[in-house]
């Protein structure tokens, strides 16, 4: 199934990004957000005005409903041009947005919904640990229930964007570690808090927001943050895996097909104006071949990203080809950087151009919501593959 590029709203509202992207994003703006890993606020409170973090907030908490083939569009253009402004977003209209909706209780939604829509309210997730990474059941930050607070205690790793975000979205244990996929919750802890301390991690790429190591020493947090409600405790693993999770690896492929469109037209661009041997290098046939390549890859990913949308947008079954997308688009989209970094040769390496921050970005993108070869062990069992 190819993407609905013929949908009239879509189409517009690419038309309507791509020019917010020029006046808003322009290239030297994003490469020196990028060399200060600065977030810039004022450009998100932009999108915010647009509307955008409200597509996918219903319409009776201000939003205009959801709508996630418009979601996921939205995050392949505005990562063609900037992380840091494209991560932000989906800490808003996805983190905070498609989560609450799913898994929150009504007063959450009440309370927290027309501010994702109205004010770009964002979560940062604080699922892994120092310890534990894809098996996210082991967690072993605790949160011990005294009257109508809870008490946590323990330590996050990698946690994108906790110092720009209102709340961090962490996996805790409230109960016996003996039952591993039992006794945990999800809570919403605010990053201000008393005892809660953030560390940055200096990474290669992802620069805007910051990754942190977050350590919660005696944190309090009402019982009413317990997401879902006091009904909640104990049901963190229940809320985790459900539908929001197909979303979540959506998210992640088109934050790479972003990455690679950017770096496919800039390559595409330079082979036009690069002049060796009195021709543009686009009349060799090495480069020619490398630039056919890159656009029918690109084309794949496209068409494998969306088609995944169009399934989750119409609530089918999707759990098999957003793993698939996942790997194939994140695996496929460094391949297509690396290769478009090539064909601008020292250009591409050098920080003065646009490319060698696509690189950076992109070499995250197979680790990221679940690493390709997690993926794999996905694809395998979810397509009932005999062990």
């Amino acid at each position: 199934m190819a993407p609905s590029e013929d949908n009239e709203h879509l189409t517009m509202l690419r038309d309507t990004l791509r020019r917010f992207i020029e006046n808003e994003m322009p290239r030297d703006r994003v490469s020196r957000w990028d060399k200060e890993n600065r977030f810039p606020r004022d450009v998100h409170d932009k999108l915010v005005e647009l509307g955008l973090t409200g597509l996918t907030v219903p319409e009776e908490y201000g939003g205009s409903g959801r709508d996630i083939l418009a979601t996921i569009l939205v995050i392949e253009e505005l990562c063609s041009r900037s992380m840091a402004v494209g991560c932000a977003y989906i800490q808003s209209s996805c983190y905070a947005g498609l989560n609450l909706c799913e898994v929150a209780s009504d007063e959450q939604k009440e309370t927290l919904l027309p501010k994702v829509a109205q004010e770009g309210l964002m979560f940062a997730y604080g699922f892994t640990e120092p310890d534990v990474g894809a098996d996210l059941a082991s967690v072993s930050t605790t949160a011990r229930r005294e009257g109508d607070e809870l008490v946590v205690n323990g330590a996050k790793r990698f946690c994108s964007g906790a110092a720009i975000s209102d709340y961090i979205y962490a996996l805790v244990r409230t109960g016996s570690p003996e039952e591993k996929y039992r006794n945990l919750s999800l809570v919403l802890i605010r990053p201000d808090a008393p005892g809660v301390t953030l560390t940055p991690q200096d990474t290669l790429g992802l620069k805007g927001g910051g990754t942190f190591d977050v350590s919660f020493d005696d944190v309090r947090i009402p019982v009413s943050d317990v997401v879902g409600g006091e009904e909640g405790l104990g049901l963190g693993w229940q809320k985790l895996v459900g539908p929001g999770l197909d979303i979540e690896k959506l998210e992640v492929a088109a934050m790479a097909l972003g990455i690679a469109r950017g770096a496919v037209g800039d390559a595409w661009d330079y082979a036009q104006q690069r002049v060796q041997f009195g021709k543009p290098i686009c009349t060799i046939q090495s480069v020619r071949h490398m630039l056919a390549d890159v656009k029918t890859k690109f084309e794949a990913c496209r068409l494998m990203t969306y088609n995944a949308a169009e399934l989750v947008a119409s609530g089918e079954p999707a759990a098999a080809e957003t793993s698939m997308a996942k790997l194939f688009v994140c695996d496929t989209a460094r391949d297509i950087v690396l290769t478009c970094q090539q064909i601008m040769g020292a250009y591409g390496y050098v920080r003065d151009f646009d490319m060698e921050r696509y690189v950076r970005d992109i070499l995250v993108m197979p680790i990221l919501g679940g690493s390709s070869a997690i993926q794999r062990n996905n694809i395998a069992n979810l397509l009932k593959l005999p062990r």
